[in-house]
């Protein structure tokens, strides 16, 4: 069975609690979820899009079977009011940010209206929509860092490491932009001030741990880790003087320089 759930960020951070553990325990209510269902969760305003693609691994969980997520909560009152009731394990699949998956284009594609409880997909339409657009609108050059030079190699295990979905994901950048904002945090440029209309939203997002040095098991932070770079300034970052690339704030200098 496929679902659709809701869920709204002002009262609960799932990106950061699905970023840390892979799986948040969500009340199921009285609705019969089943192992094995697939569960798609819908980001009410101000995103208005499906976002997290979940698989139900438990069901029927008590209070004292979950993990302690107080820290997620932004309102007391609504965590109390959380840990009553039954739960199911919901294990992240996919996230991602992606304007198929925003209202208007779900309602032009079998949805009836903006989901305010857990909905059963039995319209194969919307369904099919979904499962076809339900990707990742990743492009390299928000996140050109990932590309490794040519002939360049690494040792050990860093030279396998496959970056997680998380780490490549327009998810990422879109919490990093959210938290930082889309001025360059090098030289200050807004593409929107200085180009219009055309410079709206651009960016690029820059990784202050270099993806060659983080190991198999580390967990990108996008308030520490990631941050907004015009391109130029990205390129600097990524130029190495007597073998080492230089700092956001050596860069700052050289620019003030």
């Amino acid at each position: 069975m496929n679902w659709i759930i809701s869920a709204n960020s002002n009262i609960y951070d799932h990106s950061s609690s699905f970023e840390h553990f892979g799986f948040i325990d969500w009340r199921q209510g009285k609705n019969k979820f089943k192992i094995g269902d697939t569960v798609y969760i819908y980001c009410t305003r101000p995103l208005k899009m499906i976002q997290y693609k979940c698989l139900v691994k438990k069901t029927d969980l008590n209070s004292s079977e979950i993990r302690n997520d107080k820290e997620y909560w932004k309102d007391i009152d609504e965590y109390l009011k959380s840990i009553e009731g039954k739960f199911m394990r919901l294990k992240l699949i996919e996230q991602v940010s992606n304007d198929k998956m925003r209202l208007n284009a779900l309602k032009e594609n079998g949805l009836k209206s903006a989901p305010q409880g857990p909905i059963k997909i039995k319209n194969n339409e919307l369904l099919n929509y979904i499962e076809t657009y339900f990707t990742d609108n990743y492009q390299t050059d928000y996140f050109p860092d990932l590309i490794s030079e040519e002939g360049e190699e690494y040792e050990g295990t860093k030279k396998t490491i496959s970056v997680n979905k998380y780490e490549r994901s327009s998810k990422a950048r879109e919490n990093a932009i959210e938290f930082h904002g889309l001025n360059c945090k090098v030289c200050g440029i807004n593409f929107v001030n200085k180009y219009g209309k055309i410079g709206e939203d651009f960016i690029h997002i820059h990784h202050l741990i270099p993806i060659h040095e983080i190991g198999i098991n580390y967990k990108i932070d996008y308030k520490t880790d990631l941050i907004p770079v015009c391109p130029n300034c990205h390129a600097m970052l990524h130029r190495k003087i007597n073998g080492a690339e230089p700092t956001i704030d050596e860069l700052k200098k050289m620019i003030d320089e």
